[in-house]
């Protein structure tokens, strides 16, 4: 190899260094937060590498989604009565007076 062959490539080396510094860089980084904020990871052939779907995940899932929809259920009756909280605080007291005495009415 000639002087001047050797002269180019010893010029392109640190940027061909840089480039591929960036590039692991970047696929590292991208790695970890895919990790960190729950995104599977995939092989080369398309696999699950994380997280590994097992029964036990799966009957974690079923769980977790029994309770969110039990506590969706709560959280809708929650916004009922308080929507009646704030008729019954935002009502004049004229209102309130008259439908106290309408449930009376009914109840004898």
């Amino acid at each position: 190899m000639s002087h001047e062959t050797y002269q180019i490539i010893m010029g392109f080396f640190p940027l061909i260094c840089i480039i591929v510094g960036i590039s692991v860089g970047g696929w590292v980084l991208t790695t970890w937060l895919r990790i960190k904020n729950g995104y599977p990871l995939d092989g080369a052939w398309g696999q699950a590498i994380y997280p590994q779907k097992n029964e036990e995940t799966v009957e974690r899932v079923k769980l977790l989604s029994q309770e969110n929809a039990q506590l969706r259920a709560e959280l809708g009756s929650i916004k009922d009565r308080l929507a009646n909280v704030e008729r019954i605080v935002t009502d004049s007291s004229h209102q309130l007076d008259r439908d106290i005495e309408a449930l009376r009415l009914k109840a004898n």
